[in-house]
């Protein structure tokens, strides 16, 4: 806040609606945008003007979303209060509900309340903060947030006086088509004096058509007593828009994708197609970092300076280390190190440490795996509940087999190790610094450092197996020619 004006009293986030209209068992405030659930975006603007006290009101499957606001909170270490509005519908009975648990937690309201909602997620702290500052400035009894829009139809129109204040609102059915003219609308979003709002809302009576109490009573019975109604227009009406069903949501999360790509690019990052890249706000990108085509950052996933991610690359809560290029990826939960490589084709699991100048390549899966500095995994493996040294050598098509059927077993693999193609790893088990394996080793026993690991089992070839198993077949006819040019004493060109 400016040095002109001070933290509210009270934020008040209104969380009670049903949002019938998104048809689905999870909560309407629960849907997630960008990284976190649209009441989650809207608390965090709230908890932005650092207020004494903030509020959510629940009553629609009251239990699911105060489970979600205790996470919310504890996550962000809000201190968030969370008030039941009753069987008495309206905004104006919920902000109600709000200043009751306030008193009865013993936690006076004198100064600025403010009342927000929980599906505005790309509201900012900062538009919000403007609200405070014109409130507290000029000495409103109550400040609405307005917005400009090109076409208001279906919102509430705001009247002004010819001094700029607000005369009232009309909503759009009972507007008049002079009325209708104007773009101005409310967005619900208001800025309070505390002893104002108590008063007024001792007042406010559910004796209307639809039976509910409207914070909207508020402004005309603040004006009756006194005091001054005045307004807080912005042009950037994505702040002030709810979403109330599934194509709005999808809005919104394509706007507020938009505006996070065009945060990053400002800030130093080359992201080469916006059009196919979507980024999570929770997601942290350094400098020079380079995001190609296709590829979706999750979570609390950070980039670290001159990594390449893409194309065609998820990444979730994964933390990418400077210099690192991941390609063609499927990652969740992993740490990968300054100047390692990355697929394609990979998918990393939950657990997976890659060291710096490391590389796990082409067709490998790895989960719960620690993979030393400058170590290579280079194709067609897996690696699970293992842990390799540095500058070891892991060779095509290697497996840890890491579950007994019951329980999961570990392999440690030492430094410098060299394993030959398809070696399997029968875990528990230990291979020592330096050792080898050769070609189709099945691991059973621990390798001391600097061995050679084989499995030998003598070939056997059983000669003329294929003309008697299998006559008449190609194979048959190609092994009879052969056969017969051999002991003709010539070669067999295969087209005789």
């Amino acid at each position: 806040m400016s040095d002109a004006t001070s933290a509210p009293a009270a934020v008040i986030v209104l969380a009670a609606g049903a949002g019938t209209r998104m048809k689905s068992k999870t909560p309407k405030i629960m849907h997630p945008i960008g990284g976190t659930s649209m009441v989650g975006h809207a608390l965090a603007a709230a908890n932005g003007l650092d207020p004494q006290h903030l509020v959510a009101v629940v009553r629609h499957q009251r239990d699911k979303v105060a489970a979600h606001l205790d996470e919310l909170a504890e996550q962000h270490q809000w201190r968030l209060l969370v008030a039941d509005q009753d069987e008495v519908p309206g905004t104006g009975r919920a902000v109600q509900a709000g200043l009751e648990a306030l008193q009865q937690a013993e936690q006076s309201v004198g100064g600025t309340v403010v009342v927000t909602y929980g599906d505005v997620p790309l509201l900012t702290s900062e538009l919000l903060r403007e609200l405070v500052a014109t409130h507290q400035q000029d000495g409103n009894a109550v400040t609405v947030l307005t917005a400009l829009l090109e076409d208001p139809t279906g919102y509430g129109r705001i009247l002004r006086e010819a001094d700029g204040s607000v005369a009232g609102i009309v909503e759009h059915k009972d507007a008049t088509e002079e009325q209708r003219l104007i773009n101005e609308v409310n967005s619900g979003i208001y800025a309070f004096d505390g002893a104002t709002l108590v008063s007024a809302l001792s007042q406010v009576t559910t004796d209307n058509a639809q039976g509910e109490m409207y914070l909207t009573d508020v402004l005309g019975l603040a004006r009756a007593a006194g005091g001054r109604v005045a307004a807080v227009a912005t042009q950037d009406r994505w702040q002030v828009e709810g979403a109330n069903d599934r194509v709005q949501l999808q809005a919104l999360g394509a706007e507020m994708n938009r505006r996070t790509l065009e945060r990053h690019m400002r800030a130093g990052t080359t992201i080469v197609d916006p059009a196919t890249t979507w980024i999570d706000s929770t997601v942290t990108l350094e400098q020079d970092t380079t995001i190609l085509p296709n590829t979706h950052l999750q979570g609390t996933t950070h980039i670290s300076e001159d990594a390449v991610i893409g194309p065609d690359t998820t990444l979730v809560d994964t933390h990418v280390g400077a210099g690192a290029k991941v390609t063609r990826t499927q990652a969740a939960g992993a740490r990968i190190g300054e100047g390692a490589a990355v697929g394609p084709f990979a998918y990393i699991r939950p657990g997976t440490v890659l060291g710096e100048q490391g590389k796990i390549g082409a067709f490998y899966e790895t989960k719960n795996v620690t993979i030393g500095r400058g170590s290579k995994l280079s194709h067609l493996g897996y690696a699970g509940d293992a842990e390799i040294g540095e500058f070891t050598n892991i060779g095509c098509g290697n497996i840890t087999a890491n579950y007994d059927g019951v329980n999961k077993h570990r392999t440690v693999i030492g430094d410098h190790v060299r394993t030959s193609s398809n070696t399997v790893f029968i875990a528990p088990v230990t291979v020592g610094d330096g050792a080898y394996t050769g070609a189709g080793a099945v691991v059973r026993k621990d390798v001391p450092a600097g061995s050679l690991a084989l499995t030998v089992a003598p070939q056997r070839n059983a000669e003329g197996w294929t003309e008697q198993k299998r006559p008449g077949s190609p194979a048959a006819e190609a092994a009879a020619r052969s056969r017969q040019a051999a002991e003709n004493g010539q070669p067999d060109d295969g087209r005789s």
